[in-house]
């Protein structure tokens, strides 16, 4: 008796864990496959639009150089390449400066973080002309096209946008392949399929903008670890969308090393977790009160990351419970059909899904790192750098 009361409490805690993940996968991956019906970034861009593309650095001496190059050729008139030297110990400031970008340096030891550089770079950019603001990581290379696809999308009123966020070194070994997979999945599919479906798409962290109305509206002020999600969710609960950039990609630079590639994602994972813990019951009470909008970015939130929920499943399967296992082996299908849609929008659909072989040990990975992504997600949790793997810290 005391067996089956505990099997059926595994049963229905397996369940929860995974069927947000399942639901929003399933849904947004369909979506992502219907045809787009927007024309708005085909149009011509005009100049009278001024905007502030925000590059908050610590200690990037080896790759803002490299990121305002990126950016100084189609930028054109109107534009104001701005760089947040945020508590920096090495030649970051004059690099950028050299590169063509307007410094200003943030020396607080008391504001630590990419968001408070990045409340810094919006209250300087607010102070001048710019209507809207475009957020650029400094160890990432934006495309040629991303400022006037940026600024097409303001022109035509959109109050926030989103861009495709790739991987800029994507061949350098096993991991920085399968995050390549991982960002195809997060950063273009998801926001893709939201797009199709009316939708906010989300914040990313890098490659987004926002309008000079919403900045001014809702003040940025957050400062957690995850301050991109942290943001977004105050958007959502005003009302506010986030539009997909489909056709402009910002590429970020990912770390080679382990422990790089630890603090990362020990970073990202316990940050939306900590999120969950305080946004999550807003949103199921926003819900309840009849903001049916607000079910998709609450779905998000109690996602489970795609390997913990393959685990999970993996689990269902070998329990004796027939529609448990069924459900598991739907979940699978679910895993299956996301995957392929984010390597067959790749670049090279066979290397992406050769990369697959390494899932088991990645998965493994990932339950070792379990302590590192628990200690992120306290509340008193600091912000720790991700280790470069060239001359220089990163945020």
């Amino acid at each position: 008796m005391i067996l089956s009361q505990v099997l059926d409490i595994v049963v229905i805690a397996l369940v929860l864990a995974t069927l947000p993940l399942l639901a929003e996968l399933l849904v947004l991956t369909v979506a992502s496959l219907l045809p787009s019906t927007s024309e708005i970034e085909q149009a011509e861009a005009t100049e009278d639009f001024p905007i502030t593309v925000l590059v908050p650095a610590h200690n990037e001496e080896a790759l803002v150089g490299r990121c305002i190059r990126s950016m100084v050729s189609s930028a054109g008139p109107g534009v104001d390449l701005m760089v947040i030297a945020h508590n920096c110990t090495d030649a970051t400031a004059a690099e950028a400066e050299a590169a063509g970008a307007r410094v200003l340096v943030l020396n607080d030891p008391d504001q630590e973080g990419k968001g408070s550089a990045l409340s810094y770079g919006f209250a300087a950019a607010l102070a001048g002309a710019s209507r809207a603001v475009l957020v650029i990581d400094a160890d990432s290379v934006v495309g040629p096209g991303l400022i006037a696809a940026v600024r097409h999308r303001f022109q035509a009123g959109a109050q926030a946008v989103q861009c495709r966020y790739e991987v800029f070194n994507s061949e350098e070994n096993h991991r920085t392949r399968l995050m390549t997979l991982a960002f195809q999945g997060f950063n273009v599919i998801r926001p893709r399929g939201r797009e199709r479906l009316g939708l906010s798409v989300g914040i990313l962290g890098n490659g987004f903008a926002l309008h000079r109305d919403v900045l001014t509206r809702i003040p940025y002020r957050a400062y957690s670890i995850v301050e991109d999600l942290e943001y977004h969710l105050a958007l959502v609960r005003a009302g506010i969308r986030v539009e997909f950039v489909d056709t402009a990609a910002v590429s970020g630079e990912m770390p080679l090393s382990n422990i790089g590639a630890q603090t990362q994602r020990a970073r990202w994972e316990g940050g939306r977790r900590r999120m969950m813990r305080r946004w999550a019951p807003r949103l199921m009470g926003d819900v309840l009160r009849g903001r049916a909008r607000l079910i998709e970015p609450l779905l998000d939130l109690l996602a489970a990351p795609i390997a913990s929920g393959a685990c999970l499943l993996l689990i269902a399967v070998c329990l004796p419970v027939a529609w448990l296992r069924l459900y598991a082996l739907g979940g699978f299908l679910v895993l299956a059909l996301h995957v392929t849609a984010a390597a067959v929008g790749g670049s090279s659909v066979r290397g992406t899904l050769r990369v697959l072989a390494t899932v088991p040990a990645y998965i493994l990975w990932k339950v070792w790192m379990l302590p590192n992504v628990w200690r992120a997600s306290r509340a008193d949790s600091l912000w720790v750098r991700t280790a470069r793997d060239t001359p220089g810290d990163g945020q």
